[in-house]
C-alpha cells in the first residue's frame, strides 16, 4: 500500500474545467464554418504594387500587435459556467465551439499561406504570418472557454478530418473580407449592447469583444487593401456578379443559422433577427469600400426570402430527426431543397446597388 504522504493524486474528473472531454465536431452541413485552401503557386506570384504603399501600412499595423496582453483570463472566469441554467448552457458551447472552429479555419489557412509563400512573397507572408497568430489566439481563448463548461474542441483531429474546400484566390478574398467584416460588426454590436445591458452578459468572454473586433477589423482592412492590389478582383461584369454572389451566401448563410438558434441570442438579450438585420446593413455599407456593387437588404422583398429559407432550413432538420429511412429522407427534403435554390436565385437577381451609392459615407 503507498503511504498516504506518497500516494498519487486523484486524476481530474473527465468532464470538468481541470480534465475537459474531448467534444465530437459537429456533423458537417451548409451552416457549420468550412476548412479552406487555394492555389498557392498564384498567391506567391501576385504583383503587389498597385497597392503596396497601404499593405506595408497594414503590416506595420499587425507587427505592432496590440492585443498580445488582451487575451488573458482572470477570476472573473471562475465558477462563472456553474451560474448558467442547462438550456443557456448548450446554446452557449454551441456558439463557443461554431466560433472555435471558424477562428481556427482561418488560422489554418493563413499559416499555410504563409508558409507557401515567405520565399516569393514576403510581404504577403508575412501579413498571413500575423494573421494567423491572431486568429490562433482568438481560437484558444475560445477552446479555453469551452473547457469551463468540462468539454473542448480536439483542434489537431479537425485539421487532419476536416473536409477541405478548394477556392481560387479572389474566392479567398471575398470569402474572408466579409468573414471578417462581417465579424467585427457581429461582435462590436453584442460589446454594446452589453455595455447597456450589464445584467445580460452571461460570460465574462464577451468582455473581451471589443478589443476582439479590432483584430477583425484590421484583418478585413488587409483583405480589402489586397484586392485594390489585384484590381480585376473588383472591376468589371464579372468581379460585380462574384461580389452580389459571396455577399448573398454570407448575409444568408448568417441569418438562417443565427436564426435556428435564437435561443442564444435570447440569453444576451437580443432578438437574432433584428442583430442580424443591422449587421447585415453595417457589412452591406462596409462593403461598398471595396466591393463595386452591394445588395439591396431594404427591398422589401429582401427579408421575406431570407424567411422563406428559414422555414426550408427547419423542414430540412425536420426531416433529419425523422428517423426515416434515406430515401425517404431524401424525397421529403428535395422540395426544400428546391425552394432554396429558388430562394437564393430570386435574391441574386435582386438589383443590386452601384457602392457610388454610399458616397460620401463610405468611399
Amino acid at each position: 500500500m503507498v503511504p498516504p504522504a506518497t500516494q498519487a493524486p486523484t486524476a481530474p474528473r473527465v468532464g470538468t474545467p481541470d480534465a475537459p472531454a474531448i467534444k465530437d465536431p459537429v456533423k458537417d452541413t451548409i451552416l457549420t464554418p468550412r476548412f479552406y485552401t487555394t492555389d498557392f503557386d498564384a498567391m506567391a506570384a501576385m504583383d503587389l504594387r498597385p497597392n503596396e504603399v497601404e499593405l506595408e501600412a497594414i503590416c506595420e499595423e499587425f507587427r505592432k500587435d496590440y492585443n498580445r496582453h488582451h487575451f488573458v483570463r482572470d477570476g472573473q472566469f471562475e465558477g462563472a459556467a456553474d451560474k448558467l441554467d442547462p438550456e443557456t448552457r448548450r446554446v452557449f458551447v454551441e456558439f463557443l465551439e461554431q466560433s472555435c472552429t471558424s477562428e481556427f479555419s482561418g488560422f489554418l489557412l493563413y499559416k499555410e499561406l504563409s508558409r507557401r509563400i515567405k520565399e516569393r512573397n514576403p510581404l504577403l507572408a508575412e501579413c498571413f504570418a500575423h494573421m494567423a497568430r491572431d486568429e490562433a489566439r482568438h481560437a484558444g481563448f475560445l477552446n479555453k472557454a469551452m473547457a469551463d463548461f468540462g468539454l473542448q474542441l480536439d483542434l489537431g483531429f479537425l485539421t487532419a478530418t476536416k473536409a477541405y474546400t478548394h477556392f481560387q484566390p479572389k474566392f479567398i478574398f471575398y470569402a474572408t473580407y466579409l468573414s471578417e467584416k462581417i465579424g467585427y460588426w457581429r461582435y462590436i454590436a453584442i460589446y454594446r449592447h452589453l455595455e447597456q445591458h450589464p445584467e445580460s452578459k452571461i460570460f465574462p468572454i464577451f468582455n473581451f469583444f471589443e478589443n476582439w473586433c479590432q483584430d477583425e477589423n484590421r484583418h478585413g482592412d488587409f483583405f480589402d487593401a489586397l484586392m485594390k492590389a489585384q484590381p480585376d478582383t473588383v472591376r468589371g461584369f464579372t468581379a460585380r456578379l462574384w461580389c452580389r454572389f459571396f455577399l448573398l451566401a454570407v448575409f444568408a448563410t448568417m441569418y438562417v443559422r443565427d436564426v435556428a438558434r435564437k435561443e442564444f441570442y435570447e440569453a444576451l438579450g437580443l432578438d437574432a433577427r433584428t442583430y442580424d438585420k443591422y449587421v447585415i446593413a453595417k457589412t452591406n455599407e462596409t462593403s461598398a469600400r471595396v466591393f463595386p456593387v452591394v445588395l439591396n437588404v431594404e427591398h422589401p422583398e429582401f427579408y421575406g426570402r431570407l424567411e422563406k429559407l428559414v422555414q426550408h432550413n427547419a423542414a430540412l432538420a425536420e426531416a433529419d430527426r425523422s428517423g426515416a429511412s434515406a430515401p425517404v429522407r431524401t424525397l421529403r427534403k428535395l422540395p426544400h431543397w428546391i425552394g432554396n435554390g429558388v430562394q437564393m436565385a430570386r435574391l441574386f437577381l435582386m438589383e443590386p446597388i452601384r457602392s457610388e451609392r454610399f458616397q460620401p459615407a463610405v468611399r
